[in-house]
């Protein structure tokens, strides 16, 4: 692997074990959620819509990063499993729009509940005060790398 020399290499090893822990962790939270039938994409689309529905898949697509033509095959196959309906735009027919079904938001609310309890469970099993707060201190930062 080239290393660019402006790099350091604690921010090379914070960028390769920042991303793989969030990898494991992103999978553990959804076995949690007992989301084994979707992917975290889809999952992800899901929280997305249950916080504002009624959007189109180029609206989700480039909400969550992807090509037009993946979110239209990711909405299919949540339309397939009973989760997310499509509906003409009332204000242009030509366009549809997505929302979530009831099956759908009861599942985002139940897996939003389950993934909070076992991570939250896990938190305060396995991590004393002083590590609580370092978690804490370090999403800080994280998130400050989420922004533009």
């Amino acid at each position: 692997m080239n290393q660019s020399p402006r790099l350091s290499p604690s921010a090379v090893q914070a960028s390769r074990e920042v991303r793989t822990v969030i990898g494991r962790l992103r999978r553990r939270i959804l076995r949690a959620a007992g989301a084994e039938d979707i992917t975290f994409g889809q999952a992800s689309v899901l929280g997305r819509l249950s916080d504002r529905p009624g959007v189109t898949a180029s609206e989700l697509a480039a909400a969550e990063g992807v090509r037009h033509q993946s979110m239209t095959t990711t909405v299919t196959s949540l339309a397939a499993l009973g989760l997310v309906e499509r509906h003409p735009d009332p204000e242009d027919g030509r366009r549809l729009l997505i929302a979530l079904t009831p099956e759908g938001q009861r599942r985002v609310e139940v897996g939003r509940q389950a993934r909070q309890e076992w991570l939250a469970g896990e938190l305060q099993d396995r991590c004393t005060e002083e590590e609580r707060r370092a978690v804490i201190a370090a999403m800080t930062v994280l998130e400050r790398l989420t922004h533009d």
